[in-house]
């Protein structure tokens, strides 16, 4: 899998990725974080934000008209450009991307778990079907769980950086599950933890978790490398969820972390996926 740097949960290009694929996917992280990084990061304002990924979005369709990219970006776009020539990459899930980002720059809110999902669907989504396009799998029900799977990744991301985004501004949690456990968003920046901010995230990783279910039988359909590759993906979000509930799901407060120690528990759990039916789940 590939992380476009807040999906810490996406090893980049690991040491299992089949090595005639690594330039691609480098290539198409690289893509994702220096876009991501103009939606994110810096002191430019709305507008030159807006600006500017309105020209990479114009490079992006530029290449895949045949025609040049601008000098902005070159770094990005070269590589893009041979591994959307050798291994016909769609331009769809890379567009999906910029318009995600694109949404970023203002900060909305989320008034319900299908708006987030919406949010997910062109921000975490398109990497699990990029990557499956490059391993040559379009079975319906493959993607499918990718889908289920990216969307489950991205989530738990979510909720183990509430303490670094809500003072941001940057709330992912759906207005209408907030309500429902008397949590206030008018002012994120202000959210404390309390029994009811960890009701609320208890019920949010419960749902994280469901999609985890949904997506983690892909990795035990693909072969070799890439399968274990995909396992440890899936392990390394629930080892975060572990770590979540171990604190009591106070996530407003703290950001738990995978550390070196967590690897064994999650060789061993994916280790379980391959012998089990249970995915992994037991």
């Amino acid at each position: 899998m590939v992380s476009t740097g807040h999906y810490e949960n996406f090893p980049v290009a690991s040491v299992l990725c089949p090595p005639h694929l690594r330039s691609t996917i480098l290539a198409i992280y690289r893509y994702a974080r220096a876009a991501d990084d103009i939606a994110d990061e810096g002191a430019d304002d709305r507008t030159t934000r807006a600006r500017k990924l309105s020209a990479y979005r114009h490079d992006l369709d530029a290449i895949f008209a045949g025609r040049p990219a601008s000098r902005q970006w070159p770094e990005i776009f070269r590589p893009l450009e041979i591994a959307i020539r050798t291994h016909g990459l769609p331009h769809e899930p890379l567009a999906d991307l910029l318009s995600a980002f694109t949404q970023d720059i203002d900060n909305p809110s989320y008034p319900d778990r299908d708006a987030l999902v919406d949010y997910c669907r062109r921000s975490a989504n398109p990497i699990g079907r990029l990557l499956l396009h490059l391993h040559r799998v379009d079975n319906p029900a493959r993607l499918a769980q990718s889908d289920h799977l990216c969307t489950a990744l991205q989530l738990i991301n979510f909720w183990q950086d509430l303490s670094v985004d809500l003072p941001r501004g940057r709330v992912y949690l759906p207005l209408a599950d907030a309500h429902r456990h008397g949590v206030s968003l008018e002012d994120p920046s202000r959210l404390i933890d309390s029994a009811s901010t960890r009701r609320l995230v208890a019920c949010l990783c419960d749902w994280a978790g469901a999609e985890m279910r949904r997506g983690a039988p892909l990795a035990l359909a693909l072969p070799g490398r890439t399968g274990w590759e995909a396992r440890l993906v899936v392990q390394g979000g629930l080892r975060v969820l572990d770590k979540i509930r171990a604190s009591g799901f106070a996530t407003v407060g703290m950001r738990p972390t995978l550390g070196v120690r967590d690897l064994p528990r999650m060789l061993w759990r994916g280790l379980r996926m391959r012998l089990s039916s249970d995915a992994g789940f037991a």
